[in-house]
């Protein structure tokens, strides 16, 4: 299902102040969300660049239309002052698909949503896909994705909010518990491991996922997905 004017927002602020965002978002309708736990881990100029104490931190992760981003980007300059260093900092990823329409309804619920054309990013060569799933089905999810072409993942710990309305739209109860698994993919292979990994761990079933891809821009460090990228570039260029 691909998506357009539909965003990936991220907030990342210490622990302690996580709840003032969850508040403030809630007031824009932004409640169906994922907060993982992290540390800071960059070097101390970086932080003091954004403001951010080397502490325990809180991850946030929600989607938001366009319109709902430009009123709660003012809210969290005029109510949590979010300009001022170390208050957090939060940002936006373009969606680029989502599994099931379903899914959408509940994650921007309460969000105005009009689709229009898709992503201009629709062409780029590797997607982050994101499955969140229920507790304990970290390897069930990497099975599915495995068997749809992923060469592997990444699994954060998280906990699920804005939970409550879930079986008005998916029809099944979500535990508050959550795993994040990242994958990055060749965008060729993306719809195969979304179709896998909805169809055997999708929302139907006890592991609950709800997946949704990211465009990549830009990669670093992904021999295997690199090595094969430069090995369709020589064929283009031997024809």
């Amino acid at each position: 299902m691909d998506m357009s004017k539909v965003y990936v927002m991220v907030t990342i602020c210490s622990r302690k102040n996580m709840p003032r965002f969850v508040e403030c978002y809630k007031d824009y309708n932004v409640e169906a969300a994922d907060i993982s736990l992290g540390r800071g881990t960059a070097s101390s100029d970086v932080l003091d660049l954004l403001g951010l104490e080397d502490d325990e931190k809180g991850i946030h992760m929600s989607l938001v239309t366009e319109e709902t981003w430009k009123n709660v980007k003012k809210g969290l300059q005029s109510k949590l002052r979010i300009d001022v260093p170390g208050t957090g900092i939060a940002f936006i990823m373009p969606l680029s698909s989502i599994g099931g329409k379903r899914e959408l309804g509940f994650l921007i619920d309460g969000q105005e949503y009009k689709k229009g054309d898709e992503s201009t990013l629709k062409d780029t060569k590797h997607e982050l896909i994101v499955a969140i799933a229920n507790y304990g089905y970290n390897t069930q999810v990497m099975r599915a994705a495995e068997e749809g072409g992923a060469t592997g993942g990444t699994v954060l710990h998280g906990k699920g909010v804005g939970m409550k309305r879930a079986e008005q739209f998916l029809g099944v109860s979500l535990v508050s518990e959550k795993e994040v698994i990242l994958i990055v993919a060749k965008s060729s292979q993306k719809n195969a491991i979304m179709r896998a990994i909805m169809d055997k761990a999708g929302v139907d079933s006890k592991a609950g996922t709800i997946v949704f891809s990211l465009p990549v821009t830009s990669t670093a460090g992904l021999r295997i997905l690199e090595d094969s990228q430069d090995e369709e570039v020589d064929d283009e260029n031997n024809n």
